[in-house]
């Protein structure tokens, strides 16, 4: 439930409840919190536990179905790809990032026919004062 929370946002909780509650009602309001919070894990775990005990076996066979549609939720665009038409293999997408990145590719590239050299320029560009 709060699992994206981290050190930085418990900091910011705490601070804006020590402006909010004052330093006097913070600590009966985190004793209260944690209280209500224990007590709702404790009413889901017997929820959890009471329906194994009715469905029994059958509670697996309720469990897949949501661990398959869990797998799914975490599925990105790019692990779909990976996973479907890429047999997992992600190096061709990782090649395609340093590419994007200025990077230079893992393999490198053939080189282009052997082209004619351009002529030399001169070392000054010429410069139109009546065209700027």
């Amino acid at each position: 439930m709060f699992a994206n929370v981290g050190w930085g946002e418990m900091l910011v909780l705490v601070v804006a409840g020590l402006v909010i509650l004052g330093p006097e009602r913070l600590p009966g309001a985190i004793r209260w919190t944690a209280g209500a919070l224990r007590q709702a894990r404790d009413y889901v775990n017997g929820a959890t536990s009471q329906l194994r005990e009715d469905l029994g076996p059958e509670f697996e066979d309720l469990r897949e179905p949501l661990s398959e549609l869990q797998k799914l939720r975490g599925m990105t665009p790019r692990a779909a790809l990976t996973k479907h038409l890429l047999d997992g293999d992600d190096s061709f997408l990782t090649a395609m990032n340093g590419l994007r990145d200025g990077q230079p590719p893992s393999v490198p590239p053939t080189p282009p026919p052997a082209a004619p050299a351009p002529p030399q320029q001169s070392a000054t560009t010429p410069f139109d004062s009546d065209a700027t």
